[in-house]
């Protein structure tokens, strides 16, 4: 397959088809063959205030941000500088009763994610929430039962890189045996700050600093280490089934809960695969590393670029034929590296949304739902629950295949 057959079976090629008026959420308005969906933001922090500029920007003809909400006026007021025509509301409730507003994007702290998806569920809206999808494990099994039973909503949990057309073909080059037999998973996210947000007023550390504090965040493992597990889920259709972890505050004695300094190991039994993944706040060499070691080769991905490093028989098999993008010839690097695609790939999150749309259009399920979610959510609760007791966690088989 090449690389433009595949980007259209994938569906990343295009916005869309003509859709039928019926199909429509409530607000949609048509301009040529698509419609675009009016929206409101729940949570203007920096996600927040990120997904309404890409709305306002990149993803305008898919998309319209008619009210955002924030409990902090100053989080209001900034996002209001960027859609200023919109409504601004102090409570997420009322705006959930905003009869202009048919989806709903919630990037609130993590312990109220469940809280408000599912009041927006149960407003009638599609909803587009950001990762991890809920802070507990029961959080996630009860809105699989919630989701489920609101078929005709739209549900989307914002790990965007499943949607970039790099970690498509990977995943592509994966299930079709392409690295061979993968047995180790390398992966880090790395940073050299304190992770810190500006406080105007020190009684709101906590509010602004939510991500430092157990009571409200899952920590590095949960806004970093999440996106690559999800991945691995996503990729080899699998979940881990041990999980060990190690780490601390080691850096930034500041009163701080969550660790700056994290390692896990996660064994995938049914695979024969060990997943290593890292993050620190201590050091930015690394930065985001993601290697995917097999028998016949290795793929290092970037955030937007991709090479694959085939071991010296599998070279020799493939010869001169580039069997990853199509080519008639093999562009490799000096260091031996293959790009995977001739370009690096934009924002995620403007696939993510672009996907959205299309799922809430069409009626069909977005490749991040509810039920990968609820996957990803529950290993991220697991893998903390190793980080902090030091004990090694075990998937049950209540949490699902």
């Amino acid at each position: 397959m090449n690389r433009k057959d595949f980007l259209r079976q994938a569906g990343l090629l295009g916005v869309g088809t003509a859709i039928a008026h019926d199909s429509l959420a409530n607000g949609a308005v048509f301009f040529g063959r698509e419609a675009r969906i009016k929206v409101g933001v729940v949570g203007c922090g920096d996600r927040g205030k990120g997904l309404i500029h890409t709305m306002a920007k990149a993803a305008s003809k898919w998309f319209e941000p008619v009210a955002y909400c924030d409990v902090l006026d100053f989080r209001a007021a900034e996002a209001g500088r960027i859609v200023p025509a919109a409504t601004a509301y102090g409570d997420y409730r009322a705006l959930l009763e905003d009869p202009k507003v048919s989806a709903v994007f919630i990037a609130v702290p993590l312990n109220d994610h469940f809280t408000v998806a599912r009041d927006a569920i149960l407003a009638g809206k599609h909803v587009y929430l950001e990762k991890t999808m809920t802070f507990t494990i029961p959080e996630a099994l009860q809105l699989v039962k919630l989701v489920e039973s609101r078929p005709k909503q739209t549900f989307q949990v914002g790990y965007q890189y499943r949607y970039s057309p790099l970690y498509f073909k990977v995943k592509e080059m994966i299930q079709s045996g392409y690295l061979g037999e993968v047995t180790q998973i390398d992966c880090r996210w790395d940073r050299n700050n304190d992770w810190r947000r500006e406080t105007p007023d020190p009684a709101l550390e906590q509010q602004i600093n939510w991500r430092l504090y157990k009571a409200y965040s899952g920590g590095l493992v949960a806004e970093l280490l999440s996106h690559q597990m999800d991945f691995i889920h996503w990729a080899f259709d699998t979940h881990p089934d041990e999980l060990v972890g190690a780490g601390g505050v080691d850096i930034y004695h500041d009163g701080r809960e969550t660790y700056d300094n994290v390692q896990l190991i996660l064994r995938y039994n049914k695979r024969g695969l060990i997943g290593n993944f890292g993050t620190t706040l201590g050091n930015a060499r690394d930065g985001f590393l993601f290697k995917i070691k097999g028998t016949k080769g290795t793929i290092s991905l970037l955030m937007n670029t991709g090479l694959y490093y085939p071991e010296e028989a599998a070279a020799r098999e493939q010869g001169l034929v580039d069997g990853v993008t199509g080519a008639t010839k093999i562009e490799q690097r000096t260091d031996g590296g293959i790009p995977i695609l001739p370009q690096p790939t934009l924002d995620g999150t403007i696939y993510a949304l672009e996907d959205f749309h299309r799922s809430i259009l069409r009626g069909t399920m977005p490749s991040s739902n509810v039920y990968t979610g609820a996957k990803s959510a529950i290993c991220t609760v697991l893998a903390n629950k190793s980080l902090y007791t030091g004990e090694t966690q075990h998937w049950k088989a209540e949490y699902g295949a």
